[in-house]
């Protein structure tokens, strides 16, 4: 079989997730199975064809053809709320092991989307066997096997669509939270049907075919622009020139968009230029202010403070080092001690004053996963669920994210992209400044899962 290569840059902003994969160009393999095809609507990158909904597909022309499983999304999947909790649990996990990893390559401050990150390796571990599979099960803290794994992340990722939704029923408009998926394939390619179902059923993701080999840059056109549509324009260019070329054969997408407003805004006209005690030197920057009961708490060298966005279900949880102490106390932050803080907060009244800031980074994880175990999908990799032959093997995988924080509440975005070749009288208020270097997530409380982490170190 004659072995086709490519490579792939991917950027990401809005949490999108790509995964670029280039098979062979005589197809072997008597256990892979073609699938029916179909047209979709103009305008709508084809029919979701996998339990998405249609108009997901964002811009026209964006892949009308589609290679369909027979099945399509459970949205009731069975899933114990046990193994929900142990997949959550493990993307806290995950999540924690990626920022120390990260943190060694990286100067300055940091921002990502573990769930992104998460949700794109679940859905390559999909296609994994053998050695392949186990690494990135390691590396990924996934805590279960796969037939156990996929449905309890389907819940988790419904559950998490279902604050949303919530507030769409209820007639508000300061929440949104988006996750979806989309496999771009090159026509007439060659899937096993039992790869695509798992695609289908927890992952809601329908193949749409694109015209890698003849027309690379238009696929890419058409790949970018859908990225763009979900994150709200926060993306683009996620693929940039040059990254596909006609060795392409595969890009599986996924996109997380995330906005919500305060649930308490910060007041307005309070917000003022203010000293920040940077990592790397002093400076200034705009401290907005709110005075209110917030969870809050503090420990051995640290503070906590939750903001929850409207709902009171998500949070941006600030965790502030004492003063000094930030590159001891982040050497030190895992799960036990993130378990301790946050069981650690209690309401109080505070007058806190939190940073305005807009942060987008790149982020190359190829090295950092490799630094976390994973290294035969990147050389010997075994990914013959995909297609039935072992051809397959990840030349890299590339991130991006996007936030800003205002008076009126948060924008987030990131995107991943993994790139296939083939081979009474109230206590006075605590005064909580955040004016030095602090850690900060965002939360969804009910779960615990992370839906974004970072740091940020204040001006250079």
């Amino acid at each position: 079989m004659r072995l086709k290569r490519f490579f792939f840059n991917a950027r990401a902003l809005g949490l999108s997730l790509l995964l670029i994969s280039a098979l062979g160009c005589d197809d072997e393999g008597a256990s892979a199975t073609t699938h029916d095809m179909g047209i979709g609507e103009a305008g709508q990158g084809g029919e979701a064809g996998q339990g998405g909904e249609a108009g997901q597909g964002g811009e026209a022309g964006q892949g009308g053809e589609v290679a369909r499983s027979t099945k399509s999304r459970e949205l009731s999947p069975q899933a114990s709320e046990a193994d929900r909790q142990a997949v959550a649990q493990g993307e806290v996990a995950f999540g924690l092991a990626l920022y120390h990893a990260a943190r060694a390559e990286v100067e300055g401050d940091l921002f990502f989307s573990p769930y992104s990150v998460a949700q794109a390796m679940a859905m390559t571990w999909v296609g994994a066997k053998g050695d392949t599979a186990d690494e990135i099960q390691a590396a990924l803290r996934f805590p279960l096997d796969q037939a156990r794994f996929h449905p309890a992340f389907n819940a988790l990722d419904l559950a998490l669509e279902a604050r949303s939704e919530a507030h769409a029923e209820g007639g508000g408009d300061g929440f949104q939270l988006s996750i979806v998926n989309a496999v771009w394939a090159q026509v007439d390619r060659f899937f096993l049907d039992s790869f695509l179902d798992v695609l289908a059923v927890s992952y809601g993701a329908g193949v749409r075919l694109l015209d890698f080999l003849s027309d690379p840059e238009g696929a890419r056109g058409t790949i970018n622009a859908w990225v763009e549509a979900e994150t709200h324009q926060r993306i683009k260019d996620l693929l940039p020139e040059g990254s596909i070329t006609t060795s392409t054969a595969l890009v599986l997408t996924n996109a997380i968009y995330f906005k919500a407003s305060w649930a308490e805004h910060f007041m307005e006209g309070a917000t003022e230029e203010a000293p920040f005690h940077g990592l790397s030197g002093e400076g200034t920057l705009p401290l907005m202010r709110v005075t209110t009961g917030l969870p809050y708490g503090a420990g051995e060298g640290y503070e906590i403070v939750s903001i929850p966005y409207v709902g009171h279900e998500v949070s941006m949880t600030v965790l502030l080092p004492a003063e000094g102490q930030f590159e001891a106390f982040e050497a030190t932050l895992d799960e036990a001690k993130l378990a301790e803080a946050l069981a650690a907060r209690g309401h109080h009244e505070l007058d806190l004053r939190l940073p305005k800031f807009e942060l987008t980074q790149p982020l190359g994880l190829r090295t950092i996963l490799m630094s976390m175990g994973i290294h035969a999908a990147f050389d010997q990799a075994d990914f013959s669920g995909i297609d039935g032959t072992r051809s397959l093997y990840i030349s890299d995988v590339l991130h991006k994210a996007f936030i800003a924080v205002d008076e009126e509440g948060t924008e987030a975005a990131a995107a991943t992209a993994v790139i296939f070749n083939e081979s009474s009288i109230p206590d006075p208020p605590i005064e909580v400044r955040v004016d030095r270097p602090f850690i900060f997530f965002i939360l969804d409380e009910p779960t615990g899962a992370i839906l974004f982490m970072g740091r940020y170190l204040g001006p250079s």
